[in-house]
C-alpha cells in the first residue's frame, strides 16, 4: 500500500472523500479509494451535534479521529485546525495524530476560536506566527514522510493577493503542500494553480463558496489533492431526515430501500467475526 506522500506524487489528482465516522471510513475503503480525509466540520456535527465554530478542542477531535483511524489502514489526511495553541501545541498535535495513524495533516492560519472555512466571521493570525508553526510541525514530526499542508483563510478575510503571499511564505517555512481556502470562482482557482508548482489542495465543499468541479477539471487547473469532505455527510443526513419523516407519517414507503440486513453485516465484517467465534467457541 502506498503512503500518502507517494499517492500525492503518483495520482492525478488524489481524490479524498470525507469520513465522518468509522462506518463511513469502512465504506470509503470498500469503494476502492486509496486514501481519505477526516475534517472537523463533519466530526463536530456527527459526534457532538455542534457546528464547527471552535466549540471543541484537540482532545475531542483526537478521540473521534482515533475511532475512525482504527477501522482502516488507508492513508488519511486529518484536519488539525490551528493547532489549538502555540508552537508546542502544534508539535503535540502532530505527534498525537501520527501515533493514531494519520499520514498527512493540515494547519490553518485562523485565530481561536476558529471557524469552518466557508462560515463568515474568521480572523487570522499574523503570517509570521503561522510560519513558525509550520516550521515547528515540519521540524518536529516523528515521521519524515508525514505530509504537512499549510492552509490559509486569507482569501475571504483580506483578499486573494494576501492569500497568495501567505502561501509563498508558508511554503518557504517548509510546508509540503498548500491549501488556499474558499476561492469563489474558477478564475480564482486558475490563478492559484498558476501561482504555485507544489501539491495544491482543492476543497469541494457542497454549499460552500468554491465551485464544485470534477477531479479531472481540478487536475487541469493544477490541483493535486481534492477533498470532497462533506458529501457523504450531507447525503446521509438527508436520507435520515426522509426516513424519519416516512416513519413519522406512517407511510413506510421507504421500507426496504436501504442496504439489506445481510449487506450491512458484510460491510461491518460479520463473516470474519463469525469465523472467529465458531473456531474458538
Amino acid at each position: 500500500m502506498k503512503t500518502f506522500r507517494e499517492l500525492v506524487a503518483s495520482e492525478r489528482p488524489l481524490v479524498l472523500p470525507g469520513a465522518h465516522d468509522a462506518l463511513s471510513a469502512l465504506l470509503i475503503e470498500q469503494a476502492g479509494f486509496e486514501a481519505f480525509f477526516i475534517g472537523g466540520f463533519p466530526v463536530a456535527g456527527v459526534r457532538h451535534g455542534l457546528p464547527d465554530i471552535g466549540l471543541l478542542g484537540g482532545r475531542e477531535f483526537a478521540d473521534a479521529y482515533r475511532d475512525i483511524l482504527a477501522v482502516t489502514r488507508l492513508p488519511v489526511l486529518v484536519d488539525a485546525d490551528n493547532g489549538y495553541g502555540d508552537h508546542k501545541n502544534v508539535v503535540h498535535v502532530v505527534h498525537s495524530l501520527e501515533r493514531l495513524g494519520a499520514q498527512a495533516l493540515f494547519f490553518e492560519d485562523q485565530v481561536s476560536p476558529k471557524r469552518c472555512g466557508h462560515i463568515a466571521g474568521k480572523a487570522l493570525v499574523e503570517a509570521s506566527e503561522m510560519e513558525s508553526k509550520i516550521r515547528a510541525a515540519v521540524g518536529e514530526r516523528s515521521n519524515a514522510d508525514t505530509f504537512i499542508i499549510a492552509r490559509t483563510d486569507a482569501r475571504e478575510v483580506i483578499g486573494m493577493d494576501e492569500a497568495l503571499r501567505r502561501g509563498e511564505r508558508y511554503l518557504r517555512a517548509g510546508a509540503d503542500g498548500l491549501f488556499i481556502e474558499a476561492p469563489v470562482s474558477v478564475e480564482e482557482m486558475e490563478q492559484i494553480g498558476r501561482a504555485f508548482d507544489v501539491p495544491l489542495l482543492a476543497n469541494m465543499l457542497e454549499g460552500g463558496r468554491t465551485p464544485i468541479l470534477r477531479p479531472a477539471e481540478l487536475e487541469a487547473l493544477g490541483f493535486r489533492i481534492v477533498i470532497y469532505g462533506i458529501s457523504l455527510l450531507m447525503r446521509a443526513t438527508r436520507n435520515m431526515q426522509e426516513t424519519l419523516r416516512d416513519i413519522r407519517t406512517g407511510e413506510m414507503k421507504l421500507t426496504g430501500t436501504g442496504v439489506s440486513f445481510d449487506e450491512y453485516k458484510e460491510i461491518v465484517g460479520m463473516r470474519e467475526w463469525a469465523r472467529i467465534e465458531d473456531r474458538y467457541r
